[in-house]
């Protein structure tokens, strides 16, 4: 008994070995890249630091600051980012969806085609796509659309649309649900593609005929995990994305009429040099993507899932048991 013990502890040793020797690479670059980071932009955004001068600890200043004296960020950053978020990333996550469902009807060879069309865009880098967009919205007679609208008789003199306030965040809006089709919207694919077939037999028997009744009582109840994450990649890329206006128009962008909080954050870390500041901005900007990705969990989880969490279901079953 004795020697077999020993053995079992040997051989767990090792598998432990073989577990580390695996996470180990992952957790190193995870450290050194994402944890530690944050753990100093925290940490910086008690600080006054201008990236010469030696840090100087302001305690909560920059948070107060934000808070109740720029008035950039109040009045322009914080709505811009907001609207933009709602739109683009509950937007693209709806449109992610119903394509997904919709190319899933297709058979396998027009389906690929259509779904790398439709990824393609947000593989692009921001460079490319703004040299793309720039030709479309160019505000002279030679700009795409421009040209377009003239033709029809809907203007008669070229519209400068990438410095007019008024135009400038819905086509930021516009290149952002264009691009918004990423990992989420194959995820989704994947979850709606692996759905047990034998429960659409088994819903036509009960009187599930339609494909919108599929949809909803069958193919959406199957997929949670994958909508969950195609939620948190959709609001994360959503507030995180900030490339498209400063390559269009520069940052800040005109009026900071297409001002979001990653410029923001450029603006005063890498423009001004006001790193604690901007340190502070980004803190804010993980808080808000946290209680979002929240909202989020919350309302795709299941019930069920939450009573497991809870440890009311093992109770349940401890009694039955």
């Amino acid at each position: 008994m004795k020697q077999k013990h020993a053995k079992n502890k040997i051989s767990r040793r090792n598998n432990d070995y073989r577990a580390w020797f695996f996470v180990g690479p992952y957790a190193a670059v995870f450290t050194a890249f994402i944890l530690v980071p944050v753990i100093l932009a925290a940490v910086l955004s008690f600080m006054n630091y201008n990236a010469i001068e030696w840090p100087e600890w302001v305690g909560f200043l920059n948070y107060i600051t934000l808070l109740t004296s720029d008035e950039i960020f109040m009045q322009y950053v914080l709505p811009n980012t907001v609207l933009y978020a709602v739109i683009v990333g509950v937007g693209g996550y709806l449109l992610s969806f119903v394509l997904a469902w919709a190319l899933c009807n297709l058979s396998k060879l027009p389906r690929t085609i259509c779904a790398l069309i439709l990824y393609a865009p947000s593989m692009t880098t921001g460079v490319a796509m703004t040299v793309l967009w720039k030709v479309i919205f160019s505000g002279d007679q030679t700009g795409l659309l421009n040209s377009w609208l003239m033709e029809l008789g809907i203007i008669t003199d070229p519209i400068i649309w990438l410095i007019n306030k008024t135009y400038l965040l819905p086509i930021v809006i516009i290149i952002g649900l264009w691009s918004s089709m990423g990992i989420g919207f194959l995820s989704m694919i994947a979850g709606i593609l692996n759905t047990d077939e034998t429960l659409y037999e088994a819903a036509s028997i009960d009187g599930v005929h339609t494909r919108f009744q599929e949809m909803i009582y069958i193919t959406i109840p199957q997929m949670k995990p994958q909508m969950l994450f195609a939620a948190v990649m959709a609001i994360v890329g959503a507030f995180q994305n900030g490339l498209v206006s400063t390559m269009l128009t520069g940052n800040p962008s005109p009026e900071y009429a297409a001002q979001l909080i990653v410029n923001h954050i450029e603006d005063y870390g890498f423009l001004r040099y006001e790193m604690g500041y901007a340190a502070a901005v980004s803190v804010a900007l993980l808080l808000i993507v946290q209680l979002f990705s929240k909202m989020a969990n919350r309302l795709l989880t299941d019930k069920d899932e939450t009573t497991v969490k809870g440890g009311k279901r093992y109770g349940i079953q401890r009694q039955k048991n």
